[in-house]
């Protein structure tokens, strides 16, 4: 008989949890692992396909992207206590967004002292944390653990995938030895697939209650941020604005959550409509209006999410005169029914109040559309320019990963898309764009993935080691430079601080100019597409020929010198 060890245990642990893929920045403790896997290969065992990450950071992200998709647990084999310090920034991004994943990295505690096993001197030297890893990690992971035994680490393993996915949704992680990865294991008797974790749904009386006061309603509103987080939750929101020509406001989204050009569909900025609201849907969003204190003052605020108070935000004010919680998509759909059987509203309110809203909508469609005029007549690339020659030059089917900060709401505004999961922007800080594209791309191998990117965000990223992975893992992608040769995000800050200072009077700014490098070059050395962009007239042969590229299997990016 085969006498597994803990690396089988690891492995089995992944199928049983219904992972896909182990994207790792290998490191040497992962041995067991790596025995593991090439014993599934030669013995065309089904399991998880092996994904090598080429940095910590990336690795995280490229989980995130592809769950935040699929919506299925991935697992992230990190290296010591270093790499799960490298992979943080998009382990913080996990828990800001409830996204579940399995983050795990190992270490030795026997330091070369065991006269049967030599971990190497480096755990000695070098890679030791005093009080374990896992003390980096506490303050952004749902749970955090060291596998304690190689008796315990298969159901360890088990449950902490199983609590990732658990509400409120999270990473979890567990620090495993090396000495019980290596250690002798023997299979469970009873060896099972995890079952997916249940739904949860609020009571038919708090809907039945909902729908009530959505039917006596004169002007409600919704506010969303993450209501598309699946496709059936699109829809279902849909459905809801349809049936109650409700106008909906996506206020720093997330996800596509509605499309653009529905009647309904009132923009990004809630502050025009809440004061006029006497009823205001909050739908899956954790800061629907800024400041914490902007709410609505006149208006019944419902706050419907599965987890809608944030225990991983330092603040949060929603000013909710209810909640109605539960699995978001499973809540509209509850609602939705109950309206149609029920609460059937009044159709000629219903129809004057979609006569009123599609009226604004129009008009907001209408500024949008001069300022896109305004932008092509200029000699220069205006963004908005730029943003309307990809809703033109872009197939309907293209995803969207979008990391800047100064053209966030241009983007918004004139980049076209209308159906689920058509646009992702990441949670946390920035560094996180290019693994979170690649994660789509791995979830919509078939769809254009297109990173919409800041030249300073741009540079918060593992470029060199992105591309590297896109072309190992045959994962194409097209990146879009948004580059106008500045920290713009720090000299507004700057002058809305000190408006009339010594920086606005002398032009002298510390921490915004960047000394740009040749982007389009980037791609090179992985036998990319990379062309840099001028004058509006090559601007769009550009992008169609990047577009090209890709659609070829080539990685491809697109460095656009912008106005502002």
């Amino acid at each position: 008989m085969l006498e597994y060890d803990g690396g089988e245990a690891i492995l089995e642990a992944f199928r049983n949890l219904g992972v896909d893929y182990i994207i790792s920045s290998p490191g040497s403790e992962w041995a067991p692992v790596w025995e593991a896997l090439a014993r599934q290969k030669t013995r065309e065992t089904p399991g998880p396909t092996y994904i090598n990450c080429w940095h910590e950071t990336l690795a995280v992200n490229m989980a995130l992207g592809y769950t935040r998709i699929t919506g299925k647990l991935q697992a992230v084999l990190l290296h010591a206590g270093v790499g799960l310090l490298q992979g943080s920034i998009g382990i913080h991004g996990a828990n800001q967004g409830e996204v579940p994943i399995l983050i795990c990295s190992g270490e030795a505690n026997s330091y070369g002292e065991n006269p049967e096993l030599d971990p190497q001197g480096q755990w000695y030297r070098n890679l030791s944390v005093v009080g374990g890893p896992n003390r980096f990690v506490d303050p952004f992971t749902k749970w955090s653990g060291q596998a304690t035994s190689p008796y315990t680490l298969y159901e360890q393993l088990i449950r902490a995938g199983e609590m990732a996915q658990r509400v409120p949704l999270g990473p979890t992680f567990l620090d495993i030895p090396i000495e019980t990865m290596i250690h002798p294991w023997n299979p469970p008797q009873k060896m099972r697939q995890i079952p997916t974790a249940p739904k949860t749904q609020p009571s038919s009386e708090l809907i039945d209650k909902l729908s009530a006061m959505l039917i006596s309603s004169t002007n409600p509103l919704i506010i969303t941020e993450s209501a598309g987080k699946e496709p059936a939750g699109f829809n279902n929101l849909v459905e809801l604005s349809n049936q109650l020509a409700i106008p909906v406001i996506e206020s720093s989204p997330t996800y596509s959550n509605f499309p653009k050009s529905h009647p309904m569909h009132l923009g990004f900025d809630p502050s025009p409509l809440i004061d006029k609201a006497d009823l205001v849907l909050v739908i899956g969003s954790r800061s629907p209006w800024y400041p914490p204190s902007a709410g609505p003052t006149n208006a019944k605020v419902i706050a419907i999410d599965e987890n809608p108070i944030k225990g991983q935000m330092v603040h949060q004010n929603l000013m909710a005169d209810m909640y109605i919680e539960g699995d978001l998509t499973t809540t509209l759909e509850l609602l939705n029914a109950d309206l149609k059987t029920n609460n059937k509203p009044n159709a000629a309110v219903i129809h004057d109040r979609w006569i009123q809203y599609k009226n604004e909508h129009d008009q907001f469609q209408e500024k949008n559309r001069i300022s896109r005029k305004e932008a092509s007549n200029k000699t220069t690339i205006d963004p908005i320019y730029l943003c309307q020659a990809l809703s033109e030059i872009m197939p309907d089917n293209a995803v969207y990963v979008e990391e800047t900060t100064s053209h966030r709401n241009t983007i918004l505004q004139h980049v076209n898309w209308e159906t689920p999961h058509s646009y992702i922007h990441p949670h946390g800080g920035l560094g996180q764009g290019l693994g979170l594209a690649l994660g789509v791309k791995l979830a919509k191998p078939n769809q254009p993935v297109i990173a919409l990117m800041g030249d300073g965000g741009l540079l918060y990223n593992p470029i060199t080691q992105s591309f590297g992975v896109a072309g190992e893992a045959n994962l194409p992608f097209l990146t879009i430079v948004f580059n106008n040769g500045n920290y713009e995000a720090m000299r507004r800050n700057h002058l809305h601080y000190y408006p009339n200072g010594e920086a606005f009077e002398s032009g002298i700014f510390h921490g915004v100019h960047i000394p740009s490098p040749e982007y389009s070059e980037l791609v090179t050395p992985f036998a990319g597409y990379g062309i840099k962009v001028e004058s509006p007239s090559e601007l769009g042969p550009a992008l169609a020929s990047a577009l090209e590229a890709v659609n070829n299997g080539k990685l491809a990016i697109v460095d656009v010198l912008l106005d502002k």
